[in-house]
């Protein structure tokens, strides 16, 4: 071992120290390595888009072998479980193999960087999947999201995974998105208290957290995915960037993944403004930024603002990119482009020293790294009790009571009619970065979920509080096919039952395989397929219907609100959402989801949001059309009744520096115990620019014994109602403010005003951005 050599493998010393000493004694070309990634993909889905996994993998064939690519060095090693059916123990093999061949192809013995997603857990065989992100949305309980996130790091820790590509902090603008199911919903300060929490629950269980997709994703035109997003700085800074900034600043995230769609001309992969001036400059983020799938060369293909490959390369890494993911295209040459004085020594080094501090800083450097000392001593079992036990605490904790007239909970009754393909089928339960959607169901029987899952017919048989019901099934249609010959054995099935429950919704895929995820965006908010059919037809008979959706978006469900008794809505709730839901419809488990988007009361006109000013509200006339939702943020119900009163300011003024403590009591006046959100919204009287009419500013899940009250403290700091002047600087400007508590978005009994005095401030980065609460 020579001196360099010791010194960069000494543990003892600073990371900086170590990496300095190993850039020391590399060639530009194993420099150039560690910016790049592999991915072994089956060979049947290179020949058609059918099978694949990322955007237009088909058309991105490198010829290149595994032996080849690792000759001087690896970056990231590319989904080793998660590109098709691997078990765990062959994944772990196999990963293991791969980390051999890179540690003894350079001079160096320097591992890769396995990266794997993880949004709804990892993505993997036999692996537990957990509600999808829009239910961690509903379920208001960021201590929940954690835990889970801290699980599924520990899972993929002991498979030998060091990345993972979650969460995603985009901030839903239109529902008609594929990907909203991905989302935590339409509150920029929601998603942040959320995704923060994941990124501390994922790290702490050793995997360092990816936030995606940096910036403004979500907002692309008429919801379709790729497309454009035409957004001012104004959005951009107020809604999109907070989420990531928090996460950065008090969430210490490691790595974040840049947006496939442009923004405002800009794309996010070549954006200097993006990914150097706010993550780094701005923001303080150290950490590396890895390029979404393809991305960088997207800026040649797609985007048309590089000339050639090589191009696209140069100017990602010039802008701020790090790695390229999933194969290494377009960074392959840019030894040639230092080489031929196209691209500065001192931007490529950066880059590597960023890569290379991350492998420090996960062990990788280690002289005492290996594949196996990873996870000594682990075992394979990803799906354990403890996993189950929360991946159904989070689905019950997520399910959303938006409507009941007495029906609910369900008592035994002689007839039930279960009616709707949700009910049969247990994917509809996964998101679509599931592994058992995402990859499985390509390759298993329709019956082979690759996971054990039970059905919400199966689960409600097997319910103990409905053990005298007797249960009759009818599918009625399909998510998709235009089949409705089943609708008439439904009809008689609800006409001969004492009730009808009808589960609708989605089934979640890629690319158009699915009704809802990536790639799966929708022209209007109607029921997929033929399920408004089956639904009206239902209502028809005059049977009471008890309506469940389970989806990865909201939709339209005004035409039938006046004739349902009762509406639950499930937002993917993972493999335990059957059990889950079942438990909801008994009433052994009390519902106390709250809504993270709004249910929209008809089928368009309403692609916007609860966070818009006046005109994007009801206007009086002023048009035909009433955006207005059917159910708005932050709605949900409770078998139980509580009550908020006594609001407090503890102050009525207030200067642009300091604090108000903002307190009221909730307390459950029903006969058993439930769980309330109270939640916090703020407006303001007058300002210098349009702002929302309200916006929530603090919210906490508050758990209550029937008869119980606690007091609820919300700290709110001047600078949360800070927001982007006219000047372009961010600005707490003086004026009265607007309070108002409540348990929705619409449902405020509590108000109150404080004023901020003094003059106009220009708030410095690393504003307060959280509203801490205390429950007494």
């Amino acid at each position: 071992m020579n001196i360099a050599e010791s010194t960069w493998r000494n543990a003892a010393l600073s990371i900086a120290e170590r990496v300095d000493a190993l850039m020391g004694e590399m060639t530009i070309e194993e420099k150039v390595s560690q910016l790049g990634s592999y991915w072994i993909r089956p060979q049947e889905d290179n020949d058609s888009g059918e099978g694949n996994v990322a955007p237009m993998e088909d058309t991105f064939v490198d010829g290149v072998s595994f032996t080849e690519e690792i000759q001087d060095g690896l970056g990231q090693i590319t989904r080793a479980f998660g590109s098709f059916p691997v078990t765990p123990a062959e994944g772990r093999d196999k990963l293991a193999q791969m980390q051999r061949e890179v540690t003894a192809a350079n001079r160096f013995g320097i591992p890769a960087l396995a990266h794997e997603e993880c949004l709804t857990g990892f993505t993997t065989m036999a692996a537990t999947c957990y509600p999808a992100s829009i239910a961690w949305g509903a379920s208001f309980d960021p201590a929940l999201v954690n835990k889970m996130a801290h699980l599924i790091g520990q899972d993929m820790k002991k498979m030998g995974v060091h990345l993972g590509l979650s969460p995603v902090l985009d901030v839903v603008r239109d529902y008609r998105w594929g990907r909203v199911e991905e989302t935590m919903g339409e509150d920029p300060h929601l998603v942040a208290e959320l995704g923060t929490a994941y990124v501390r629950g994922l790290q702490s269980g050793g995997v360092h957290a990816t936030l995606k997709h940096f910036a403004g994703y979500a907002a692309s035109k008429a919801g379709r995915n790729h497309a454009p997003v035409s957004m001012g700085v104004r959005e951009q800074e107020d809604v999109v960037f907070p989420p990531f900034e928090r996460a950065i600043r008090e969430g210490k995230v490691h790595s974040v993944m840049n947006s496939y769609s442009d923004l405002d001309g800009e794309a996010p992969a070549a954006s200097h403004r993006l990914l150097t001036q706010i993550l780094r400059e701005r923001w303080g983020f150290e950490g590396t930024v890895v390029s979404d799938y393809w991305s960088i060369s997207f800026l040649q293909g797609m985007h048309q603002v590089a000339e050639t490959l090589n191009d696209a390369g140069i100017i990602s890494l010039s802008a701020g990119m790090d790695v390229e993911l999933p194969e290494t295209n377009a960074f392959r040459n840019l030894g040639r482009a230092v080489a031929e004085g196209k691209l500065e020594p001192s931007i490529l080094d950066e880059a590597v020293r960023r890569v290379l501090t991350q492998k420090a800083q996960l062990g990788l450097l280690d002289s005492e790294w290996s594949p196996e000392a990873q996870w000594a001593g682990s075992d394979v079992d990803l799906d354990s009790s403890e996993n189950r036990a929360h991946a159904r605490k989070m689905a019950e904790e997520s399910i959303v009571l938006l409507k009941n007239e007495g029906v609910l909970p369900l008592k035994n009754h002689a007839s039930v009619a279960v009616i709707g393909p949700s009910a049969s089928q247990p994917r509809t339960h996964l998101g679509c970065y599931s592994f058992t959607n995402h990859v499985h169901s390509r390759y298993a029987a329709d019956d082979d979920h690759g996971i054990a899952m039970q059905s919400i017919l199966e689960a409600l048989r097997d319910e103990p509080a409905l053990s005298d019901s007797r249960f009759n099934y009818e599918r009625g249609v399909d998510f998709t096919h235009p089949d409705v010959s089943g609708i008439d054995a439904a009809v008689e099935a609800a006409r001969a039952a004492d009730i009808a429950v009808v589960t609708v919704g989605d089934l979640a895929g890629l690319f158009g395989r699915g009704t809802s995820g990536e790639g799966c965006d929708v022209v209007d908010l109607a029921l997929p397929g033929k399920q408004v059919e089956l639904v009206e037809a239902v209502l028809a008979t005059g049977t009471p219907t008890v309506l469940v959706l389970v989806t990865g978006r909201p939709y339209s469900l005004g035409q039938f609100e006046s004739r349902v008794k009762a509406v639950v809505q499930a937002f993917m709730p993972g493999v335990e959402g059957g059990p889950a839901l079942a438990s909801v419809l008994s009433g052994a488990v009390n519902p106390s989801g709250k809504l993270p988007v709004q249910i929209p009361d008809h089928l368009g006109g309403q692609p916007g949001t609860y966070l818009t000013g006046q005109l994007g509200w009801n206007n009086d006339g002023v048009s035909n059309l009433d955006p207005r939702p059917l159910y708005p943020f932050g709605h949900g119900g409770s078998y139980t009744n509580f009550e908020l009163k006594d609001l407090e300011l503890s102050t009525t003024e207030i200067s642009s520096d300091a604090a108000v403590l903002i307190s009221a009591t909730v307390s459950n006046i029903g006969d058993r115990d439930g769980a309330e959100v109270v939640q916090l919204y703020l407006d303001d009287k007058v300002s210098q620019v349009v702002r929302p009419r309200l916006w929530l500013a603090g919210f906490a899940k508050v758990r209550l014994a029937a008869g119980e009250s606690k007091r609820v403290e919300f700290e709110l700091h001047a600078e949360r109602t800070s927001f982007t002047g006219v000047s372009g600087q961010r600005v707490v400007e003086p004026g009265v403010f607007g309070v108002r508590v409540g348990s929705s978005s619409e449902d405020l009994p509590l108000a109150a005003e404080f004023r901020i005095t003094g003059p106009l401030r220009e708030v410095p980065e690393g504003r307060i951005m959280d509203t801490p609460v205390r429950v007494k």
